[in-house]
């Protein structure tokens, strides 16, 4: 269950990943944000963002063209 939830959707790289950023700098360790996104390269930017930050993905699920990452703030 999301902490947080954050919807990107309609935005094109980088905004997704530069959203998530924002959001996760302002949530405690421990915590989960579930991203919604649109873009297809929200797929690759934000595995590379968690493993770049040490962020957690949890999850990445693809739902009627709609991405949703599970992503634990460490």
């Amino acid at each position: 269950m999301a902490n947080e939830i954050l919807d990107a959707s309609g935005l094109n790289c980088p905004l997704p990943i530069l959203k998530t950023k924002k959001t996760l700098s302002k949530m405690d360790a421990g915590k989960i944000l579930d991203v919604i996104s649109t873009d297809s390269g929200s797929v690759k930017d934000i595995e590379a963002f968690c493993n770049q930050t040490g962020n957690k993905l949890i999850s990445t699920v693809e739902e009627s063209g709609k991405y949703i990452f599970t992503i634990e703030k460490v």
